[in-house]
């Protein structure tokens, strides 16, 4: 059983679930990019049952409100997010677990406050973006994200209302690797029923969002840096599929090479079967592994 929790913010309030005893070992689950809390919802009751898991919908995503008029969705307000829910259930130390963007989120807190964070475990991501080589690229990718904003508010769209098969079925389109019980999941609190049908929840601005992208020399420098251990779990069929690490974009060969000497040291990378929704569709292929992780605990986070 879960229970809903809402946290306020100064425009408006941050919506999350929670699984387990509140006294026990604290856990904080970050979504990705368009999803929502309910993406660890078949993960989490497959974990040890003394932690206490708080998955919390960033905002402008499932059931969290929108953030003010005129604001852009930077990386770093995602950091912030982190930060305040923290506040507001008093953690001083605990467990982040985090997939996708959310993993990105998770490792930029990590870095930002390691006296906060006792492990850190990547579902599907590295932690980070890496920045593209090309300077001209990286400025072009910028204005996008800007001109598009502006052009979100010259022409505001009303929410349009789908019928539930119909909204299913947009969300398997725009995401091959979901299931349609994993979709149908992901709408029960990414769409609100209206007498029209069913209405996304999400910000259009969501998909404008400013990225913090690094170097492959920062990203190295970066992964070295946390005292405490690291997961990371990558799927074969995902977007980060290691022995295709040296043709994509998402690694490059120095990040690999970082993987195979000093990082080996704390982090521990992991393939398992499935494609970037494995903690979702197929919840079994990667639950033993992050119950080992979170048992080998050597220091209880403490409120």
């Amino acid at each position: 059983m879960f229970s809903e929790l809402k946290f306020p913010v100064p425009w408006g309030h941050v919506a999350a679930k929670a699984w387990g005893p509140s006294e026990g070992h604290l856990v904080l689950c970050l979504h990705g990019w368009l999803d929502n809390a309910n993406t660890f919802e078949k993960l989490i009751p497959l974990l040890p049952r003394d932690c206490y898991y708080v998955a919390m919908d960033f905002p402008g995503h499932g059931l969290s409100s929108h953030r003010p008029a005129g604001s852009h969705y930077h990386f770093l307000d995602y950091v912030s997010d982190v930060r305040r829910v923290a506040a507001a259930l008093q953690w001083r130390r605990f467990t982040l677990m985090g997939h996708s963007m959310g993993g990105s989120v998770a490792a930029m807190f990590c870095f930002l406050y390691p006296e906060m964070v006792d492990k850190l475990i990547l579902l599907e991501s590295v932690g980070f973006l890496l920045a593209p080589e090309d300077t001209e690229e990286w400025l072009e990718s910028k204005r996008i994200v800007i001109d598009k904003l502006l052009s979100l508010e010259a022409k505001p769209q009303t929410a349009k209302a789908w019928s539930p098969e119909a909204a299913l079925q947009r969300l398997l389109e725009a995401n091959g690797h979901l299931t349609a019980e994993g979709g149908a999941i992901l709408l029960r609190r990414g769409a609100t029923e209206t007498p029209a049908g069913l209405v996304y929840n999400r910000d259009m601005r969501v998909r404008t969002q400013i990225r913090e992208s690094l170097t492959v020399e920062q990203c190295v420098k970066l992964l070295q840096k946390p005292q405490h251990r690291v997961l990371i779990i990558v799927a074969q069929d995902g977007l980060l599929t290691p022995h295709k690490i040296d043709s994509e974009h998402y690694f490059a060969k120095a990040l690999l090479e970082a993987f195979e000497s000093t990082l080996k040291e704390h982090i521990q990378l992991v393939e398992v079967p499935g494609n970037h929704f494995v903690h979702l569709n197929e919840p079994e292929m990667v639950s033993g592994i992050i119950s080992n992780f979170l048992m080998a605990q050597s220091a209880r986070a403490r409120l």
